[in-house]
């Protein structure tokens, strides 16, 4: 059976796990969530920082004990079955598809914006972004691994530099009153919050590829988890204690302004750009890893199970800039708005993720602890899927082709001994 080559160093996966999940939510989401609480939004962040560690180790503990290309679809099915793993892994590829074009456009709007370089300039940016995704997936993650430290680290220096400068012009009369409008909004804010916290599941697509997923998976997710948290929790407090979330889609620029002077805007776009793209390079990768794992099982096209010769996923990565082209068509020629196309992949990335906890419920059986904490992050997924709307039909959409393309195979491929299919294998995901 085809392996990837397990070149992820420890440093690599705290990196990507925090890249994973540190978003361009960063940007926006402080200043909104103070917005609606005010500075009682301090709460909710507070709160999601704690909850984001079950969610976290939860991925860790399925990393660590069954390390596969596959991630959450694997798991899934070890779980409850082929099929249900099989839906799970296209709700997640078809998901990064769109998001990572958008987030490409999210970061690439900032540079473009304070560059005066126009729409035009914004997705000829953006379409960059994720061709450096694809070209640095392409040559491996022995590489892209190193190159998200690299941008990790810088994104943490630039946000820690802003937070300690903006330290000094807090001030206690921004913290009241603390609950202006009562208890509600908190709750409502931190259903905002939730967002900014998911993104634990895509790195275990990786995991094949940890040098010492054992050890390392446990570690690394636990580390982000931190950092994550931290990070969050001190950039809303700063946003609160300067009264900068008055300007909720800008407040991060006020932050760099106190630190950095009149090249914080400049600064904030180059920040946000490297955000998104250290976002893009690791769901790009979770992504093609699993389109080549469920190929590898025979439950894709075979052209996807295609590797180069440094072993890293080409027919996967092929897919994914297939997708990465109609996103940005559609986008580009007016058919959907940025806006549609960022509630898209919301229902479908929130069921991957709850897939992922409900296989550890059952996977994880023989610590009552851990399946403890995999039921907590089970509930506080589910909580948070029926504010997703309409962007339930994408998932249904998906689903209805994935059943399509079953049922088609299994027309027209012929049955070999015990009724399995040729490209089907006893083997699971």
């Amino acid at each position: 059976m085809k392996q990837l080559k397990k070149t992820i160093s420890l440093p690599q996966i705290i990196a990507l796990y925090t890249a994973a999940v540190l978003g361009s939510g960063i940007l926006i989401v402080p200043g909104l969530s103070a917005q609606i609480a005010g500075p009682s939004c301090l709460i909710a962040w507070a709160v999601m920082a704690v909850f984001t560690l079950p969610m976290a180790i939860t991925m860790g503990w399925l990393s660590a004990k069954y390390p596969h290309a596959g991630g959450v679809s694997h798991f899934v099915t070890l779980a409850y079955g082929k099929q249900a793993g099989i839906y799970i892994g296209w709700f997640f590829i078809m998901s990064v598809m769109i998001g990572a074009p958008v987030a490409a456009l999210t970061g690439a709007g900032y540079l473009s914006s304070a560059m005066g370089w126009g729409e035009s300039g914004r997705i000829l940016a953006g379409v960059a972004m994720v061709l450096g995704a694809l070209i640095l997936n392409c040559h491996g993650m022995e590489l892209g691994g190193k190159i998200q430290v690299a941008i990790v680290s810088s994104i943490l220096i630039v946000l820690l530099l802003a937070i300690f400068g903006a330290v000094p012009f807090v001030q206690a009369s921004n913290f009241s009153p603390f609950l202006p409008h009562g208890w509600i909004p908190v709750g409502v804010a931190t259903t905002i919050l939730f967002w900014c916290f998911i993104g634990w599941e895509a790195v275990s697509h990786l995991s094949e590829e940890f040098a010492n997923p054992q050890r390392d998976s446990i570690i690394g997710v636990i580390c982000a988890a931190i950092i994550v948290g931290t990070i969050y929790f001190f950039t809303a407090f700063v946003t609160v204690g300067t009264g900068s979330y008055t300007h909720a889609d800008t407040a991060i620029s006020f932050l760099m302004r106190f630190t950095f002077g009149k090249s914080g805007q400049l600064l904030t776009a180059i920040l946000c750009f490297l955000i998104c793209s250290a976002t893009v390079i690791a769901y790009t990768g979770a992504a093609s890893r699993l389109a080549f794992a469920l190929a590898r099982a025979g439950n894709a096209p075979v052209f996807l199970s295609r590797l180069s010769k440094r072993q890293t996923p080409t027919g996967g990565l092929a897919l994914m800039a297939v997708g990465f082209t109609l996103s940005f068509t559609f986008y580009s020629t007016g058919v959907i708005s940025l806006a549609h196309l960022l509630l898209l992949p919301n229902a479908s990335f929130i069921l991957t993720y709850a897939g992922g906890c409900a296989a550890a419920i059952k996977l994880l059986k023989d610590s009552k602890w851990r399946q403890l904490i995999s039921l907590l992050s089970f509930l506080l997924t589910v909580c948070i899927l029926p504010f997703v709307g309409w962007a339930l039909l994408y998932p249904l959409f998906i689903a209805f082709l994935v059943t399509f393309y079953l049922l088609w195979r299994k027309k027209h491929t012929a049955p070999v001994k015990h009724g399995i299919f040729p490209g089907d294998s006893d083997s699971i995901l």
